[in-house]
Formats: structure tokens, C-alpha cells, sequence
């Protein structure tokens, strides 16, 4: 506690830190607010079954991501989601088109062109989305909950001014919260894309823990211990995750101090730390949002009133939902690591600085090396992170509330530590830049990069 504590101070009296603490604190309280600004032309007091319809299921989940602005009927109500879909567009077309390979490549300049598609992207799918939320609310509003509908509301509603004036609405408030996500990565602290998503999530954590508490205290013998087991439990998966995303394999690598002719004399030993999941939570988070995608074109409707392929993909306890989820999992996880990491430049480099491994030849045998060691890491972490992910379908099997199984591991969790553990890492670069003591005894917090865009 006295650490903490004196952490706290040392944080206080770096300036540039603090600032940038409080502008982070001062972006998301705007976003938190934000999410409870209602559309214009829709009665706040009757908004209880769009409530009902996103507490449950791949609704559910994806209000939880919004903060709750999706069943608030916010201005915010789609959240970042379009904008991590576009961002998987533009990751899969760096892999296949020339052009945006080249604008890749171009540095700073090729960075902000890819954003700029990206920010037109997200426009695109936002006017797709907005009519199927508005015609949602369509369906399960009472007629007097929108002003401007009649009793008999129907799909062509969407094109009246209440539904145009909604859709502008809607993609602009997109749209400012990821400016605002922007903003915090530029003068903030943390990833302002990932720390938006985790506010989210962690606005809902309260309501799930205190729903989950409830219920079982609505059982009659043992509901509390078996509540006090499922927080065990819990705290067992959150260290899992931990090292899940903490984890690393270090390859040693021979520097040389000086040659001589062909020989080498002395020299040091450096060692390069290949994570175990070097992608961190960005598979879970693009498996994701493909795995809305069939909610969408439903125009987010409820699961029950769908049928085939359709109500299958929309419900998060299906074992199809759960077996795709898990596979685009470890399909996302062998692709960002692709594109995160190149062997073929870290041969070279090493090779420019007279570095080598031992027992391996510089050049293209050290980066085979690297890449087979890559493979052997990457499979097993993507399995783990894919299984972590599906695991809150597997509590919800005995009988853990829907809302409070999403913290057992799944996209929620993953996100939270990671974020975290993210944050903390730059929290403890600016105090040891500083020389104050950093975080943690031994000064280094493994975080992860979550390489979102923007």
C-alpha cells in the first residue's frame, strides 16, 4: 500500500504525465456521457424492451461494447464496432492489394493514407448499420415511444426524417467516438480505440456482478458460497489471461565486440522475446466483429425471430457460434502475427549489427529459425486464447448469469487485462524515463501492443 501510494506521488509530480492522465480522464467522461444522450425524438421512459432485447445473447455483448449506449438508444448507440470492421478490411487488403502494400511501406505518410481510407470505411458500414438499428427500434418501441412514427410503423419509417435524421446522428456519433479515441492515443495515455471499448465493458462489470450476486441470493442453500467459488474461479482465469498475454520465448542472440579477420572475440549475449501471443487481443476483438456481421444484415434482431444459418450466428451458446468464434480466433492470430512480425527483416537487421544466433547461420537459415519458432509459439497461444475466449460458454452451462459470464474470460476479460496491462506499461515508461521507481519491483510490465490503426 505505502508503494502504491508513493507510485501515486511520483505520478503527480511529472507533469507531461499528469496532463495527460487527466486529458485522458476528461475524454472519457465525455464519452460516458455521451452514451446516455438519447436520440432526439424518443422518450427515454419507454426504451424498457430495447433494454430486455440487448441484456442477453450477441445483443447482449454487443451493448456491453457500446457501454450500454446500444440499449440507451444513445447517440452513440453503434460504438467503435464499424470502425474495427473497417480496420479489418483495410489489415486484409494490406495482405492482398499492391497499393495498399506500398502505402504501408511509405512510413508516416503511407500510415495516415491507410487511416484515411479506414475513417471513409467506417462511414460506409455506418450507413448500412444505422438504418438496421433505427428500423430495430422500429420494431420494438412502442409507437408513442417516437414521436414522429404513427401506430403503424413500418421498415419504410427508416426513410422519414425522424430515420434520415437518426442515421445522421447515429454515424456521426460514431464517428466522434473514434476522434475521440484518437485524441487520447495523440495527447492521452493508453490506446484510445482499445481504452474506449474496455470503458465499456468495465461500465457493465457493476450491473453483472451485483445481477449474478442477486440471483444466487435467491437460492436456497449454499448461493453464497457458491458465489464466493465463482469469484475464486474468476480471479484463477484473470492470472491465467495474465500470463496468457504476458508470456514469451527468448531466443538468444551473439553480438560480437570485435573482429578480427574472420574471427570474433568477445562479444555480449542479448536475447529477442518472441510473445506467446504476440497479437495480442486484437484476434479476439476482429473475430468479433465478424461474428456480428449476421446481426447486422438481420438488422439486429432478436435471434428468436430468426431461423437457419441466420439464428444460429446470433446466438452466443450455440456450439456452431462458439466453434467458428473459436477458429477465426487462432485463424486472426497466425495473420497479426504475420504482419506484426518479419522474420526475414529481423535476420537482417541482426545480421547488420554482427549479431547472430548460435549454431544458426545469419541470413535466411536464422530467419527460418525464427519463423518455425514463431509457428511452435503461436499455435498453442492462439488455441489457449481461443478456448479463453469460448469459456464463458462453458461457465453460462452451469448456470452462471448470462452478463457476469462474459468476465469469465471471452472477449471481455482478454480485453480488460490487456488494456490494462497496456496503459500500465506507459504509465511505468514515463516513470522510469524519470528515474522514479516504476510499478512493480522489477521495473517492467509486459504489456502488449494492440495495433489498432488510428
Amino acid at each position: 500500500m505505502k508503494k502504491l501510494i508513493q507510485t501515486l506521488r511520483n505520478i503527480y509530480k511529472i507533469e507531461e504525465l499528469r496532463k495527460r492522465i487527466m486529458y485522458t480522464l476528461g475524454i472519457i467522461l465525455i464519452y460516458r456521457i455521451g452514451s446516455y444522450v438519447v436520440l432526439p425524438g424518443i422518450d427515454p421512459g419507454m426504451l424498457a424492451s430495447l433494454q430486455n432485447q440487448s441484456s442477453s445473447g450477441l445483443l447482449g455483448l454487443l451493448n456491453m461494447f457500446s457501454g450500454g449506449a446500444f440499449a440507451n438508444a444513445s447517440i452513440f448507440a453503434l460504438g467503435i464496432m464499424p470502425y474495427i470492421s473497417a480496420s479489418i478490411v483495410v489489415q486484409l487488403l494490406t495482405m492482398a492489394i499492391p497499393y495498399f502494400q506500398r502505402l504501408q511501406k511509405e512510413g508516416e505518410s503511407g500510415r495516415k493514407k491507410i487511416n484515411q481510407i479506414t475513417r471513409y470505411l467506417t462511414v460506409i458500414i455506418l450507413v448500412f448499420q444505422s438504418p438496421a438499428y433505427i428500423a430495430n427500434l422500429a420494431s420494438q418501441l412502442p409507437a408513442e415511444a417516437i414521436a414522429p412514427f404513427n401506430p403503424n410503423v413500418t421498415m419504410h419509417s427508416v426513410f422519414s426524417f425522424f430515420g434520415i435524421s437518426s442515421i445522421i446522428i447515429l454515424t456521426a456519433g460514431s464517428m466522434f467516438v473514434m476522434w475521440l479515441g484518437e485524441r487520447i492515443t495523440d495527447k492521452g495515455i493508453g490506446n484510445g480505440i482499445s481504452l474506449i471499448i474496455m470503458i465499456g465493458i468495465i461500465a457493465r462489470l457493476p450491473f453483472a456482478l451485483f445481477g449474478e450476486l442477486a440471483s444466487r441470493m435467491e437460492q436456497k442453500g449454499g448461493g453464497l458460497v457458491f458465489f464466493v467459488v465463482e469469484l475464486a474461479i474468476l480471479v484463477v482465469v484473470i492470472i491465467i489471461t495474465i500470463l496468457l498475454v504476458q508470456g514469451t520465448r527468448k531466443i538468444p542472440v551473439q553480438y560480437a565486440k570485435r573482429i578480427v579477420g574472420n574471427k570474433q572475440y568477445g562479444g555480449v549475449r542479448q536475447y529477442i522475446p518472441l510473445k506467446v501471443n504476440t497479437a495480442g487481443v486484437m484476434p479476439i476483438i476482429f473475430a468479433q466483429a465478424i461474428m456480428f456481421l449476421p446481426l447486422t444484415i438481420a438488422g439486429f434482431a432478436e435471434s428468436q425471430t430468426l431461423s437457419g444459418i441466420a439464428r444460429t450466428f446470433t446466438d452466443i451458446n450455440s456450439f456452431w457460434y462458439n466453434f467458428i468464434f473459436f477458429i477465426l480466433i487462432i485463424l486472426f492470430t497466425y495473420f497479426y502475427t504475420a504482419i506484426t512480425i518479419n522474420p526475414n527483416q529481423m535476420a537482417e537487421d541482426m545480421k547488420k549489427n554482427g549479431g547472430f544466433i548460435p549454431g544458426v547461420k545469419p541470413g535466411r537459415k536464422t530467419a527460418e529459425f525464427i519463423d518455425s519458432v514463431m509457428s511452435r509459439i503461436v499455435l498453442p497461444g492462439s488455441i489457449f486464447l481461443g478456448f479463453v475466449a469460448i469459456m464463458p460458454a462453458l461457465v453460462r452451462l452451469v448456470g452462471v448469469n448470462t452478463q457476469f459470464a462474459q468476465f469469465y474470460g471471452g472477449t471481455s476479460l482478454l480485453i480488460l487485462v490487456g488494456v490494462v496491462l497496456d496503459t500500465l506499461q506507459q504509465v511505468e515508461s514515463h516513470l522510469l524515463m524519470r528515474h522514479y521507481d516504476g510499478l512493480t519491483k522489477s521495473g517492467r510490465i509486459k504489456g502488449r501492443s494492440m495495433g489498432m490503426t488510428g
